[in-house]
């Protein structure tokens, strides 16, 4: 299968957590984190997120740097990557920043999600790949159809689970807070499921440096 090269990016405590229990979102970065992570949407044709990341976050998912986007405009690219949700529910909400932006959105979904998405079509393009889920290998495929040859997936949990469980994560960057949740951690980083990404076929470490207080971490798999 033709897919893009797929970038996983993360901030999580120390035992694995996205987020806090309390009702606002728990900073797990820094600005040095963030810069880099702005460093890194400049250079992919794509960001991809979960619709729970929609919901909680209410991102635009756009590169911030000016510098950055006009060096992307000046090399004939989009301001920034396209932009992508995947929801099998195609539960979302018109109102989104997400959605008002600028250039549209495209939304893997189901056929079931497809017949209750409520974004207008001058705002986002909804992809039917599956007809209660999604399907990833099916939508990494459209992707690479319409150019996208470097993809960065950023969360949440649920769709961490299922790239990693895949198999179809080529990079993954974990910036780690230091500290740790416990009782009070709320989403994971992944949940349950069969990883290939084992003892017997681990990732391969290749950066590991500081950034303030968060330590980077670099894996590819061999």
């Amino acid at each position: 299968m033709e897919r893009p090269y797929v970038i996983l990016s993360a901030a999580v405590s120390l035992d694995g957590f996205l987020d806090d229990d309390s009702p606002e979102r728990l900073i797990l970065s820094n600005a040095e984190d963030f810069d880099r992570v702005d460093a890194v949407r400049a250079e992919v044709d794509a960001i991809a997120v979960g619709a729970g990341t929609v919901r909680a976050d209410d991102p635009r998912l756009l590169v911030r740097s000016p510098q950055r986007r006009a060096a992307r405009a000046a090399a004939g690219r989009r301001e920034s990557p396209l932009r992508v949700v995947f929801s099998p529910s195609g539960e979302l909400d018109p109102g989104a920043r997400l959605f008002a932006a600028g250039d549209p959105v495209v939304v893997y979904t189901s056929a079931a999600g497809a017949a209750v998405f409520a974004v207008g079509p001058e705002a986002a393009e909804a992809v039917a790949t599956g007809d209660r889920e999604v399907d990833l290998r099916a939508a990494l495929a459209d992707l690479a159809s319409r150019g996208v040859a470097r993809l960065l997936v950023e969360g949440g949990g649920t769709v961490h689970t299922a790239f990693l469980s895949a198999d179809v994560v080529d990079e993954l960057h974990v910036a780690v807070a230091p500290f740790l949740l416990g009782e009070r951690g709320a989403a994971r980083f992944t949940y349950p499921a069969r990883f290939p990404q084992s003892p017997a076929r681990p990732l391969r470490l290749v950066e590991a440096r500081p950034l303030g207080s968060v330590a980077l971490l670099v894996y590819r798999r061999d």
